[in-house]
């Protein structure tokens, strides 16, 4: 899908690690919530409250998942899931523009 259609967006940015990772929350009518957001290059940990899944839009990403010390290549058309109340450390490679979809 490339466009939402009917949602509220909400008009504050998320800004993580010195604005080196930005998003906005996007509403829909259902409930669902999803971010869009930009990663510059860097290696950042993120936590989960929720399960997590992350498609990358454009760039490349590294990322090891809960449980693993393996790292796998993500690139731009690909997605990854993270568990809830977990955490996944990301090396962003090139800028990365994502979508993240919060699961209940």
């Amino acid at each position: 899908m490339s466009k939402f259609k009917n949602v509220t967006v909400v008009k504050a940015a998320n800004v993580y690690f010195d604005g080196k990772v930005t998003s906005r929350v996007v509403e829909f009518d259902s409930g669902e919530t999803k971010t869009l957001g930009i990663m510059l290059p860097g290696d950042y940990r993120f936590g989960t409250e929720k399960k997590e899944i992350m498609e990358i839009q454009s760039g490349t990403v590294e990322i090891k998942l809960p449980g693993s010390e393996a790292w796998v290549t993500i690139v731009s058309g690909e997605s990854f899931e993270v568990e809830a109340n977990s955490a996944f450390d990301i090396k962003v490679i090139e800028v990365t523009d994502y979508c993240c979809s919060y699961i209940d």
